[in-house]
């Protein structure tokens, strides 16, 4: 957190900050117009570049062979576990998997700092110590979508784009030290709806690359198609981001999730229980057929989709089915031409590498397999029809338990498995959203409500979670101090030229489905560490925690290094809060 980084990311706002925010204004009407009974199609204006012929730029040497990649949190400990699990990437998460409190933003971005320069190191209570393995993993990371915003960082008075700060941050500590060492900045894209969207990462890269002295194409992002609207411009989207195109991945949990947000309120998109929604079922089979053919034909990387189970190594026969269920599912990725996949465990990367080892045999990808006889069309992938589908109590239930258990995951900053699942946001939202149907008192085939039934939570508000937590108080000093307020808020008044500043978020209750408190929004309603301040805590339930004074605080629960680094900055002196309690 430095003043020359700082500085990097608002230069980063500044110049891509009112694009970001007209693309999401073009979200909320593409919105409107699906609720008023609009439905998506393969764009007609960019039929030439689905037609004509084109490749993305190859891989670089150590970003060939991605057979198993393993997600988590950035997290010091599991950063370790996942670099050395034997994987062959590792996907550092920012986004979906890490509870995106500030201290754990700010403390994944030097986690991976340590990671790179190999001088990371984690003791456990017991004694344990984790170092890294002499092999690694190849480093991936994922920042936050375009919908959300970083509020505990100022520029110009508002909040800077939360893709913004994590990928600057990470670029400018990291770009060059990636480049020495042999390999280069990595991405994933998540939540991308437009290839508009996509040509502003592009136009992100390119600038980035520039303003830090990186050869241009050092970067390479694979994006996420999570979306239902992204699955219509999958071509396009890499052609957007040819130069420095890594690949596409199949985001299943989040692609089901985004078939209710963007068409909650029709009723020939509901959707049975989670359970009975798999990979074969005719629409996710479309989806991922298109996604290999429209890869390999433009010598793109087709990765599939998460293997979400976490082992339990208490229970063998749970385990005995359950590996059986993500065999098969890896089995068939490869046959598909997939050229690598997803998982979530350390224990999953012998069980997804063999079946394609075995079906790749002594290359490093599938791009030969160019799929010629998929044909997909607008209607199956809109076809959502699972026959025999049904909602069921025992289906609700689950997708409650997950909600509230993914929320108590992110009280306590602790990874979290339920239900034999890793619980991300991804897993949550398909779980909250049909729970939020289910409350409508509909089902696959029911006659539909309209708009106004819609909950608040089943779509993406853009914006909405920076845009509730901005306060409008400035930091605040007496006598050199800072004002002492609640744990974990922020760090220091940066000086000039970047005229970036943290503050103090007063945090919102927003409706979401069924009147519940969207998992989404949960972090944001508990303290963001173990350590807090009793006195400061009004948390009851159906409402979120209102955070007293619109000040400045450095707490027990502070980092030592980002609290001295940030008083040094701002010239202010340090002052910890005396009632915080473990």
């Amino acid at each position: 957190m430095t003043a020359e980084a700082l500085a990097f990311v608002a230069r980063l706002q500044r110049e891509f900050g009112p694009i970001r925010e007209g693309l999401l204004k073009r979200r909320a009407v593409r919105q409107r117009e699906l609720d008023a009974g609009a439905l998506p199609d393969f764009l007609p204006g960019t039929r030439q570049i689905r037609e004509s012929d084109w490749t993305v730029a190859s891989a670089p040497r150590d970003f060939r062979k991605r057979w198993v990649e393993i997600t988590g949190p950035a997290e010091r400990k599991m950063v370790i576990n996942a670099l050395n699990c034997g994987a062959d990437v590792f996907m550092a998460d920012f986004e979906d998997a890490h509870t995106p409190t500030w201290g754990n933003m700010v403390e994944g971005q030097v986690n991976l700092i340590d990671a790179i320069d190999r001088t990371i190191e984690f003791t456990s209570p017991e004694g344990k110590v984790y170092r890294l393995n002499d092999q690694v993993a190849t480093l991936m990371v994922r920042p936050r979508g375009w919908h959300l915003v970083e509020k505990h960082v100022l520029v110009d008075g508002r909040p800077i784009s939360g893709s913004l700060f994590d990928f600057g941050l990470f670029l400018f500590h990291n770009g060059r030290r990636l480049l020495d060492k042999g390999t280069g900045p990595y991405f994933y894209l998540p939540k991308l709806e437009s290839h508009l969207e996509a040509r502003l990462w592009n136009q992100v890269f390119v600038f980035a690359q520039e303003a830090l002295g990186i050869p241009q194409g050092t970067i390479r992002a694979t994006v996420l198609v999570e979306t239902i609207l992204a699955a219509f411009e999958m071509a396009e989207i890499l052609h957007e981001l040819k130069d420095h195109c890594g690949g596409l991945n199949a985001g299943r949990w989040d692609y089901m999730f985004s078939i209710i947000k963007k068409f909650g309120n029709r009723p020939e998109f509901v959707l049975p229980d989670r359970a009975q929604v798999t990979m074969t079922v005719p629409f996710m089979r479309a989806y991922t057929e298109l996604l290999v053919r429209t890869c390999h034909r433009r010598g793109a990387y087709a990765l599939g989709g998460m293997a979400a189970f976490i082992p339990s190594r208490r229970d063998p026969k749970i385990n005995e089915v359950a590996l059986a269920k993500v065999r098969e599912d890896k089995v068939r990725e490869a046959g598909d031409g997939f050229d690598g996949t997803w998982i979530a465990h350390p224990d999953l990367v012998s069980v997804a590498r063999e079946p394609f080892e075995r079906v790749i045999g002594e290359r490093v990808h599938q791009l030969d397999r160019q799929r010629q006889e998929v044909v997909v069309s607008a209607k199956d992938l809109l076809d959502i029809r699972v026959p025999g589908g049904e909602i069921t109590e025992a289906g609700l239930r689950t997708n409650v338990s997950v909600a509230i258990q993914y929320g108590g995951g992110c009280r306590d900053l602790q990874p979290h498995g339920r239900h034999g699942d890793r619980g991300d946001l991804s897993v949550t939202g398909v779980a909250v959203a049909p729970a939020w149907e289910a409350s409508q008192g509909r089902a696959p085939g029911d006659p539909g409500v309209g708009p106004e039934g819609r909950g608040g939570g089943a779509r993406e508000d853009p914006g909405s979670r920076g845009r509730e937590a901005v306060c409008p108080g400035p930091v605040q000093r007496r006598r050199g101090r800072v004002r002492r307020g609640g744990p974990e808020q922020g760090i220091c008044r940066v000086p000039d030229p970047a005229r970036v500043r943290t503050h103090r978020p007063v945090a919102r209750p927003r409706q979401g489905p069924a009147g519940l408190l969207p998992a989404a929004d949960l972090s944001a309603a508990v303290h963001q560490r173990k350590a807090r301040s009793r006195d400061e805590m009004n948390w009851m339930p159906g409402t979120v925690q209102r955070l007293r004074r619109s000040s400045l605080v450095m707490n027990r629960s502070t980092p030592a290094w980002a609290a001295h680094a940030s008083c040094t900055a701002s010239g202010a002196r340090m002052v910890r809060s005396r009632r915080t309690v473990a």
